[in-house]
Formats: C-alpha cells, structure tokens, sequence
C-alpha cells in the first residue's frame, strides 16, 4: 500500500482495494493487509470481497486481536454484485463477467451500518 499520513482532523481515509491486488496475497497476507488498515482507523473497501473462509478466518483473528484499551474489533459489510448482462456499466464496458462481492470493513467503533440489501450497503462514519 502506498505510504500513509498521520490521521488529522480533516475526515477518515478509507483504502479501496482492487481485486488484482488482492489476487496476487495468500489468505493471511489479505487478513493482516485488511487489519494493518483497520487498526489504523481507515476503512477498507474491497472490490471482489473474500472468500467465506477468509471472511471466518478474519473475524478469527480479529477476536484475538480485540484490547479493550485500543483495538475494538471491527465492522464488516458484503453483498454480491451484479454478474452476466446486469452487471454495473464499467464491467459491461470492460467486458468482465464478475461473480464476486463488494465488501467494506471499518473500525467497529467508527463505522455503523445504516442499511444493506443487495443494491446499497449505507454506513455512517465517524471520525
């Protein structure tokens, strides 16, 4: 990941991951990539998502990394996304077939889920 700034004032950072990114990390590397991130305060927002076991396998390592006097856990959001003719304009114009999920995750005491279905996941962000 690029190099990060020291948090400010100003608004909180959030990292979009594409999935080319995430192709090339075993399921460990993706795990402490999201988590270095999210104990940072930043949200993360993966283009393909993760697999069912990545996402056990975080929520795992996230439990045993919880401190009450720091690291509160985390918040994480999926839905899949569109595939085959009705999938999103940039994936019709690029000729991609996707059959993965958007996923955001966030510190779990600054992100809060608003509302989620298959078309809209609404978060509430706070700095």
């Amino acid at each position: 990941m690029p190099e990060t700034t020291e948090p400010d004032d100003r608004g909180v950072q959030i990292d979009l991951i594409s999935g080319e990114r995430m192709d090339g990390l075993t399921s460990m590397e993706k795990i402490r990539t999201i988590l270095d991130s999210v104990h940072e305060g930043n949200i993360v927002v993966l283009e393909q998502g993760l697999t069912p076991d990545e996402e056990s396998r975080l929520i795992e390592v996230t439990m045993s990394e919880i401190n009450p006097d720091g690291f509160n856990g985390i918040e994480i959001e999926s839905y899949p996304s569109s595939s085959g003719s009705d999938q999103g304009f940039l994936g019709r114009l690029m000729g991609k077939q996707q059959d993965t999920k958007l996923t955001v995750i966030g510190p779990a005491d600054r992100i809060e889920t608003l509302h989620k279905d298959e078309n809209l996941i609404s978060t509430l962000v706070r700095r």
